[in-house]
C-alpha cells in the first residue's frame, strides 16, 4: 500500500511517500529557515505564502524520487493540526484537491501523532504499547501509546514547550533562529554545571513540565551579568540551560516509564535531534533496563514521511476524512 502523505504545519513544505507503513520510499522537505532567519523567527504569512509557491513542485518531486504515479497512490494523507492556520490550510487544501480530482481516499493526521509514528520508520520491532516523550518547538508531552491510534497523555507543560524555551533562550544570548541547534552546537564548549538554573516541579503532577521559571532565570541571570559588568560565558549559560531541561525531560520520562512497568521508551520531535539529550537518555535507560527508541534527525523535524506512516495506520483501521477536512490550528490531542 503507496501512501502520500503531505506535511505544512509550520514552515516546512513536505511530502512523502510510505509503503505499507514502515518504508519510506521519498521524503521531500522544502525548508524555509533562511527565510525566517532574518527575522528571528517563523513569520506566519510568509511561510503561508511560501508554502503556496512549493507545495505542489514538492508533491511532485516526492512521486518521482519515489518511482510512482498518483494513480499508483493508495491513500493521501495530511497534517490537519496542530499549526499555523494559514499554513496548514495549504497542506489540507492541495491534499483534498488531489483526493477528489484522483479519487483517492482522504485521511486527516495528528502532526504530534506524526511525530511519534516516526519512530516506526526505522525501528521495524517498535509496537505499541510504549512511552513517548515528545519535544518539539510547541509540544512537550508524555504520552502513553497504548495502540496504533490510540493515545493517551500522562504528562505535560504548563508552559512553554522545550522547545520554545530554546529558541528564546539562544535569542537572549545572541545565537539568532533556529535556537535547538545552535545551543546543542555551543554547548559542547561549556560546562554544564557552571551556573545552576532551576529544575521546576509541578506540585501534584509528578510529570507534567514548566520551562517559563527556566527561561526567566536565565534572563535575570544575563540582567544581572550586564548591571554588574560580569562578563558573560554564552557557552557556560548554553550548556548550563541545556542540562537544566534534559535533567527534567529524562528524569521525568524514567519516572513513568519505571511506574507504569513500561520497558520501551520512544522520544520524537524536533528536539528529539538534541544530541545532549539522545546521550543522557541513553544512558538512563541502560541503567533502567528500558529499551530506547529514537528517529534519525531528518525524521525529528517536521516531515512528510511520518505523516505518510500514521496515516498508513489510521487508514488500516478503517477511519477516512471526508472533502469538508479542514485545518484546525489549536487541534487538541490524546485523552
Amino acid at each position: 500500500m503507496l501512501v502520500l502523505g503531505i506535511e505544512s504545519s509550520c514552515d516546512e513544505t513536505a511530502a512523502a511517500v510510505v509503503k505499507d507503513g514502515r518504508k519510506v520510499l521519498s521524503n521531500i522537505i522544502s525548508s524555509q529557515i533562511d527565510i525566517h532567519t532574518l527575522y528571528g523567527g517563523v513569520v506566519p504569512e510568509i511561510a503561508s505564502r511560501k508554502h503556496i509557491e512549493r507545495i505542489n513542485y514538492v508533491i511532485e518531486e516526492a512521486l518521482s524520487k519515489a518511482g510512482t504515479t498518483l494513480s499508483e497512490i493508495d491513500v493521501i494523507s495530511v497534517t490537519y493540526g496542530p499549526g499555523l492556520v494559514g499554513a496548514l490550510l495549504v497542506g489540507v487544501n492541495a491534499a483534498k484537491a488531489i483526493a477528489y480530482a484522483a479519487k483517492k481516499p482522504l485521511v486527516g493526521v495528528h502532526h504530534i501523532t506524526g511525530h511519534i509514528a516516526a519512530n516506526y520508520i526505522e525501528h521495524e520491532n517498535l509496537k505499541p504499547p510504549f512511552l513517548c516523550l515528545v519535544v518539539s518547538g510547541g509540544h512537550t508531552h508524555l504520552v502513553q501509546v497504548d495502540g496504533y491510534n490510540e493515545f493517551k497523555i500522562i504528562g505535560r507543560t504548563h508552559d512553554d514547550a522545550a522547545g520554545e524555551a530554546f529558541d528564546k533562550v539562544a535569542r537572549a544570548i545572541g545565537l539568532g533562529y533556529p535556537g535547538g541547534p545552535k545551543i546543542d552546537k555551543l554547548a559542547k564548549e561549556g560546562n554544564p554545571y557552571a551556573i545552576e538554573f532551576p529544575r521546576a516541579k509541578i506540585d501534584g503532577h509528578e510529570f507534567d513540565f514548566s520551562f517559563s521559571g527556566l527561561k526567566s532565570a536565565v534572563l535575570n541571570y544575563l540582567n544581572t551579568c550586564e548591571m554588574k559588568n560580569i562578563e558573560i560565558n554564552t557557552a557556560d549559560i548554553a550548556a548550563s540551560f541545556q542540562q537544566a531541561v534534559i535533567d527534567v525531560l529524562v528524569s521525568r520520562a524514567l519516572r513513568a516509564a519505571n511506574q507504569l512497568s513500561n520497558g520501551q521508551i520512544a522520544v520524537a520531535g524536533g528536539v528529539a535531534a538534541n544530541s545532549s539529550l539522545r546521550a543522557s537518555m541513553q544512558e538512563s535507560c541502560n541503567k533502567n533496563g528500558i529499551k530506547l527508541y529514537y528517529p534519525s534527525p531528518v525524521y525529528c523535524t517536521d516531515n512528510a514521511a511520518m505523516i505518510g506512516v500514521q496515516g498508513y495506520y489510521i487508514y488500516m483501521a478503517g477511519e477516512r476524512s471526508g472533502l469538508d477536512l479542514n485545518a484546525v490550528p489549536n487541534l487538541a490531542f490524546g485523552l
